[in-house]
This record gives C-alpha cells, structure tokens and sequence, in this order.
C-alpha cells in the first residue's frame, strides 16, 4: 500500500485498535488540541503527565473534556522521566514531547537505565503530503542529527526504510540527495552518497532500493532524469530523501512547507517506542497527523491480520 495523502493515513489509523500515548509535560495548548482531535478520530487514549492543574487549566480553555483521560502528576523536571517509563514499561505505546525542551525530553528517553535506547541512532523522518506529488514523500535527517558520519547516515537511511516497511512499503526507493549526479572529490557528500548507495548493494542496507548521488530534481522528476540522461531505479520515484545534513533537510522541510504550502508530520525513529517530538511552531493539525503515523508505525501495517488496505482505500 502506498499512502497518497495524510487523509488515508488518519482513514487508515482509525481502522486500528486504539493506542496508549504517553504525553510529557501535556499541559501544552496545541499538544492537547492535537490529543483531543486524535481522540475524536478514535485511535489515541492520551496518558497525560505533568501538573494537573495546568493540564486541566488549558483543557478547560479548549473545550477539552479530560473525564476517563489518566494523568500522573510530576513537575516540569520529572514529567520525561515518568512519561519515558510509561512507555518502557508498555503501560504506553507511543511517546509525545510536550511543553518541554527537545534536548531534556531527549536525554529522557536515551536514559542507559530506563530509557528507550535500542542500540540504534535516533533520527528524524518527516514526511510531507506535497501538491503535484503522487504519494507521501519522507525526508531525513533534518531536525536532529546536525552533521552525520558516513555511518550515521547508514543508519539514519536504514531507520526511514525500516518506517516505510511499517507502512506497508515492501520496497521503498531511496535517493541520496546531492547538488550533482557525479562523483566529486571536491564535494565529499557525493563520495559518501555512492559509498551509502554501495552499501546497499552489498546488503549493508536492506529493504530498499538505494541510489545516489543524486540532485533533487533527479530524485522527484522523471521528466528531469530523462531530459538529463540519468538512469537510476529511483530517478523520478523517490519515496526517501536521505539529506546530507541538518542544514539541507531544515531548509528543504521548511520550503516544501512555506513556498509550496506542503503537509508535514514526522517522528523520530530508532527508539524502543515511536516518537513523536513535534516543534513549538507546529500546527494542531501536524501534531495531529504526527501522532496518526507514529500510531501506524507502532502497529506496522504490514501486518495483514490488524490492517485491510481497502479500508484505506474504500
């Protein structure tokens, strides 16, 4: 199944059974508004953690009704700690960041003791419904890794494949973003581009088709591929683009975002848990389609006995 918009992926997510989301310092106005429209979806019951009295203060303000919502009371320090161990403890099966610091909710959840730590890199996948493009489009990394390694981004694609896999993405295409298609000692990032792409065909990657260097143009446009001569299995396809640093990422976010009024979600992936670790200047509504993906991550939808993609469809 290959989601065309954020419509079928909150179709898709309602199908499913509804999950435990265990928010940090929830006493946040557009966290709660994001909550309160996921439960009136019917795939969300939020655990809510931090001061009550502010959580209920800025739920009386929304029109939130919290009768049957469980909140555990911590102070603005130990809200992480409490909403991580949620979650550790499978009470909660995804994790959402509140009104809290990204680095102090991060510490929390990377915590050797009782933490989320996989033994992988953590990561950011956003991902964007934008006009004219066919299916959602997945970028990484642009809100969390500053300046990757090559390892890193070994790490960071394999993340984005294995999300795609959750979503039902048997083969996702994945194109390792350049300013150029060939390789230039000069430009380090297209040596490590074919070095990522080279990893994949000896299987260091799995699960995806894996190409680059390779521009933007090339990677989104097959008319541009074509026109340029450029042969690729990913050319004018890419599901994933693998950016070679935050800077990149930031930028070509916040402009699908801005100059071409694109959708965005995202999550971090790498943890024991889905992440959903939205910005301040987020909308309700991106909260919102955050949680829906990290919900259908966690559950996977390729497992075929708890999802019917004609019900996305249908």
């Amino acid at each position: 199944m290959q989601f065309k918009n954020f419509d079928q992926v909150l179709k898709g997510v309602k199908s499913l059974p509804k999950l435990r989301v265990s928010v940090a310092n929830a006493q946040d106005e557009k966290v709660l508004l994001a909550l309160k429209k996921a439960m009136q979806e019917g795939f969300v019951e939020p655990v809510l953690v931090g001061s009550r009295s502010e959580i209920e203060r800025v739920a009386w303000d929304i029109n939130f009704d919290l009768k049957g919502i469980e909140i555990w009371e911590a102070d603005a320090l130990g809200a992480p700690e409490v909403a991580v161990k949620l979650v550790r403890g499978d009470f909660c099966q995804v994790l959402m960041k509140g009104l809290v610091n990204s680095s102090t909710f991060l510490k929390a959840v990377l915590n050797s003791e009782w933490g989320l730590r996989t033994g992988k890199v953590l990561s950011h996948l956003a991902v964007y419904e934008v006009k004219g493009y066919d299916r959602l489009l997945f970028l990484t990394d642009g809100g969390l890794n500053i300046a990757p390694d090559l390892e890193m981004k070994k790490h960071i694609c394999q993340n984005a494949i294995d999300f795609a896999h959750s979503l039902g993405i048997t083969l996702p295409k994945v194109a390792v973003l350049s300013a150029n298609e060939q390789v230039n000692p000069k430009m380090p990032v297209t040596l490590e581009a074919q070095q990522i792409s080279q990893m994949a065909q000896k299987g260091e990657i799995t699960g995806a088709l894996v190409d680059g260097p390779l521009a933007l143009d090339i990677a989104i446009s097959k008319e541009a591929a074509e026109h340029k001569g450029i042969k690729s299995p990913v050319a004018g396809q890419a599901d994933i683009l693998l950016v070679p640093n935050i800077e990149a990422g930031n930028l070509l976010g916040k402009s699908i975002t801005y100059f071409a009024g694109g959708l965005m979600a995202g999550v971090v992936l790498g943890a024991g848990a889905p992440v959903v670790l939205p910005s301040r200047a987020d909308t309700p509504q991106a909260k919102l389609l955050s949680l829906a993906l990290a919900c259908l991550a966690k559950h996977g939808m390729n497992n075929q006995d708890k999802f019917r993609c004609e019900q996305i469809t249908g």
